[in-house]
């Protein structure tokens, strides 16, 4: 299948190399706007509504105003998915406050930017099980829950990103990010769960993670598969000394935790529990009913 070529930009289907914002969008300047990364499966946009109602609260705790209506940014992604003839996916929804001037004033932008990327990318789940990473506990803390808080989900990821480059530096797949009390948040782009004994716990709201369409589906799984789950404050200690860590996210999907600053999770592999999620998951991303149909009647080659 050939790469997406298509990008859709303020109402507007055009190729990829013609696909640009000004230098003078409060974007590209400030980091101000908000973006969801969502996934497409076998032609089904997995969670679609929930990535679109996150989309408008995230806006609305900005005081963003989308140009679009709910509706009318679903059909939008849906369309950008079949402009590009895509069955398995990676969209990038972004909203800018859109054109100003090099003041950060964001009244000076008249109207938001809206670009809807779709490329094609392969799934990591399967009978092969989950991806082993090693990580670090990162330096960097979590911005406050009242300061620029990771429960919008903006286009201010420095926080994330200096996180990530510490990983690097240490040879790490990734870092944990700590609140500024010191409990776990969450990875640099993922949501962190961690079993010990029965039990599967993942950190609260009150460390200031993003609110995740994967991780709030990984919990309802847990419950549906009659495991026991918690939302807590979670100690770096207890992390390390679980049974088992594993990450969620929307591109990432469940990928286990072999180490954390160099001390073995467990025995160092895949235990049992997330390998048996990994497996659930990947059943649950086919069910029809999980997202949005993109192809009612056509089919795609």
């Amino acid at each position: 299948m050939e790469k997406a070529a298509l990008i859709y930009l303020n109402g507007r289907f055009v190729d990829k190399s013609r696909a640009v914002v000004s230098v003078f969008d409060h974007g590209l300047l400030y980091g101000d706007g908000v973006f969801e990364g969502i996934r497409c499966y076998e032609g089904n946009v997995f969670q679609l509504e929930a990535h679109v109602k996150r989309l408008y609260e995230s806006a609305k705790y900005i005081q963003l105003q989308i140009p679009l209506s709910k509706s009318d940014m679903t059909e939008a992604i849906l369309e950008t998915i079949r402009k590009n003839r895509l069955k398995d996916a990676y969209i990038r929804v972004v909203v800018t406050r859109g054109t100003g001037d090099l003041g950060i004033d964001p009244n000076l932008c008249k109207e938001a930017t809206v670009f809807i990327i779709a490329e094609p990318v392969s799934t990591v789940l399967g009978s092969k099980g989950p991806k082993l990473m090693n990580l670090i506990i990162s330096s960097v803390r979590r911005d406050n829950v009242d300061a620029t808080t990771h429960e919008v989900k903006s286009l201010n990821y420095l926080n994330s990103v200096m996180a990530k480059m510490e990983a690097n530096n240490a040879g790490a797949n990734d870092a944990i990010i700590l609140d500024a009390r010191g409990f776990v948040s969450e990875a640099s782009v993922t949501n962190v769960f961690l079993v010990k004994e029965t039990k599967i716990m993942t950190p609260s709201s009150s460390a200031g993670i993003l609110h995740g369409i994967t991780r709030a589906r990984t919990i309802r799984l847990c419950t549906e598969l009659g495991l026991d789950v918690a939302e807590k404050d979670i100690t770096p200690f207890e992390l390390i000394t679980a049974d088992e860590v594993f990450l969620v996210g929307t591109k990432i999907e469940i990928a286990a935790v072999g180490s954390i600053d160099g001390k073995l999770i467990g025995s160092g592999g895949v235990g049992p529990v997330t390998r048996m999620l990994h497996q659930e998951f990947t059943k649950l991303v086919q069910r029809r009913e999980e997202g949005t149909h993109v192809y009612e009647a056509e089919s795609v080659q």
